[in-house]
């Protein structure tokens, strides 16, 4: 594991004043003049930056709470890889068939309030069809107050001092500023976080867990689809389609007909840094070369039972499993999850498998998430959530599970609020204050060292 340089990107745009958007110009030591053209129509205390299931947590966790909470998705839609995943099941949403939060359960309900085309509930996973679940979520920001925004991108970070106090957003009219009190991560990839010069940690030694485009396939019905032999057809095509993985599955969409596919993606490929513009580019087109080959592999090579097999939809984008963490206060370790380690400033748990996607697949025992693996080690006024909080290599897969991130969102959120409420930075929160809001919303915070039960339960699975 190697730690990024701190970036020299201090004091960006501070010729913007204290204002929440504006125009004119700014500059930093660093960058060259930009020129802010664009405005954004909110002035939030809290802003959550990254509308996948860590944001949609952190959003509905501040908004909650009456404090002006602004979310802002780079996508058209919220949800992230839960929502472009094409029917991937959103695990640890309820462990155990347990309500794990309010959080949790407002989406949840929102979902079932679609119809039962929506969304199938398992043992501890939700299988969406994922057009429902993008309006549930808009729904569950609706009730709670929460502003919203798509199609924005950060691009930077303003920082004062030591201090995170907004970010730069690209819009079609050009560069926009949002300040907040308070700015929680939830990018995936830490964005804000290294924008704004926070210590990060990467993985170069150990490989990478792959990324993975996403498939939706249809006209096989299920029994025909059960006698097929992937891996076999997928032995035979090799020779012909070099691209594709050693196997996959088929698994029924929500109460659908039709099938998605999740696979280890680029893992027999290469390794991909998904932080790289020319290395995202290639793992991205490199797998919609990939998605034809398995097709193509199984018409060609999976006999009666798949000959008829069509590509009716690829994912928006791949879905990234791993890239950079922010070094908090705190680092996870495998040992933390392996164990079910607890601590006293608890804020959440994870569940699940330790899994490293055809690297590392073991059990781990339900463990707590102390606050200061949220908050970075040295920059103010920023909060991190989901698969970038402090954690090793190894210790991040124990709790990627889009559940686990919704719940570290809903605490960043929580604290996000508080903090701006008070007038204090996060680090300045008491954390017996934070554990007290999240015991009302819900959350055990007693779960760190049980060991989970009726944690597979996969459903739909036609191989």
């Amino acid at each position: 594991m190697t730690r990024q340089p701190r970036m020299n990107r201090r004091t960006f745009l501070t010729a913007v004043g204290t204002a929440t958007v504006g125009t004119g110009l700014a500059s930093a030591a660093s960058l060259p003049t930009v020129r802010v053209r664009a405005e954004v129509p909110y002035e939030p205390q809290v802003l959550v930056v990254g509308g996948g299931p860590a944001g949609i947590g952190a959003a509905l966790g501040a908004a909650r709470t009456g404090i002006r909470t602004l979310l802002i998705e780079s996508c058209g839609f919220f949800g992230g890889v839960a929502a472009w995943s094409l029917g991937m099941p959103i695990n640890q949403m309820r462990p155990e068939s347990k309500p794990r939060s309010q959080v949790h359960e407002l989406l949840i309900q929102k979902l079932l309030a679609c119809g039962e085309q929506a969304v199938y509930l398992g043992q501890h996973q939700l299988y969406c069809n994922v057009d429902y679940l993008k309006v549930a979520v808009l729904d569950a920001l609706d009730e709670v107050g929460c502003k919203y925004l798509v199609h924005l991108s950060a691009v930077d970070a303003l920082v004062e001092g030591n201090r995170v106090t907004g970010v730069v957003v690209a819009t079609k009219k050009g560069l926009a500023t949002i300040r907040a009190k308070v700015v929680v991560d939830c990018t995936g990839d830490a964005d804000v976080a290294c924008f704004a010069g926070a210590e990060t940690m990467m993985e170069t030694k150990e490989p990478r867990m792959p990324s993975t485009l996403l498939l939706n396939l249809a006209n096989v019905p299920a029994e025909q689809a059960r006698r097929a032999n992937i891996k076999k057809a997928a032995n035979a095509a090799r020779g012909k389609y070099p691209l594709i993985p050693q196997s996959w599955g088929l698994h029924t969409v929500s109460n659908g007909h039709y099938y998605w596919v999740n696979h280890t993606g680029t893992r027999d490929i290469g390794q991909f840094d998904t932080t790289d513009p020319l290395q995202r580019s290639q793992a991205e087109c490199v797998s919609r070369r990939q998605a034809l080959q398995m097709t193509r592999a199984m018409r060609e090579f999976g006999g009666e039972e798949l000959k008829d097999i069509e590509l009716v939809g690829t994912s928006s984008q791949i879905a990234v499993r791993e890239t950079r963490r922010v070094k908090g206060q705190y680092v996870l370790t495998e040992e933390d999850a392996a164990g079910g380690r607890t601590f006293e400033d608890v804020i959440a748990w994870r569940s699940g498998y330790l899994d490293l996607m055809g690297y590392k697949f073991t059990g781990m025992k339900i463990h707590d998430v102390p606050y200061r693996a949220i908050l970075p080690e040295k920059v103010d006024g920023l909060l991190t959530a989901g698969r970038c909080i402090s954690a090793t290599h190894v210790a991040m897969a124990a709790g990627k599970s889009m559940g686990n991130c919704m719940a570290t969102g809903h605490a960043a959120g929580l604290a996000a609020a508080l903090s701006a409420r008070q007038g204090i930075l996060p680090r300045e929160l008491k954390v017996i204050q934070l554990q007290d809001a999240l015991r009302k919303d819900g959350v055990d915070l007693t779960m760190g060292g049980k060991t989970q039960a009726n944690i597979s339960g996969d459903r739909g699975v036609a191989l």
